[in-house]
């Protein structure tokens, strides 16, 4: 039995700000693009959602699936984005529970396939997503491109 909770943010629309602050936090992305995101999904523009883990009330790990992160390829879409789980909690499963979560609730949606950028080599292939090719984003350097069908 897992003792954390699985959610989406419209399972507890509540959480907007609190999510929003804490994906800030980790990100340094600004919050109001955040909130605008989240926004969007609470209201049924978008099916693109927020997911997180909960300990208790507290945010332990989270993610986001986004139009475009930060990169050139426009035509790869949409991205899992702001993958995070806290320090203290890492190893556990819980990012990978999240994204599985993510693959099966845009799938049951129609939306496949997904695709995210990283640094990381070794961790997102433990959970099915294949190296696709390397894209520009807003660093310096080319980074590497996921895909997930």
């Amino acid at each position: 039995m897992d003792i954390y909770q699985y959610i989406t943010l419209r399972e507890r629309p509540e959480l907007k700000n609190t999510a929003a602050k804490w994906f800030h936090e980790k990100w340094g992305v600004p919050i109001e693009a955040y909130l605008e995101c989240m926004e969007d999904y609470l209201s049924g523009n978008t099916e693109y959602g927020w997911y997180v883990c909960l300990d208790g009330d507290k945010i332990i790990g989270g993610m986001g699936v986004i139009q475009n992160d930060f990169h050139e390829r426009k035509d790869l879409f949409p991205n899992i984005c702001a993958v995070y789980t806290e320090n203290k909690y890492r190893k556990q499963g819980i990012a990978g529970k999240l994204l599985d979560m993510v693959v099966e609730d845009m799938r049951s949606k129609g939306i496949s396939p997904l695709y995210l950028v990283t640094d990381h080599i070794g961790f997102y292939e433990r959970y099915g997503w294949k190296f696709l090719c390397m894209v520009q984003d807003c660093e310096s350097e080319p980074t590497r491109m996921y895909v997930h069908y």
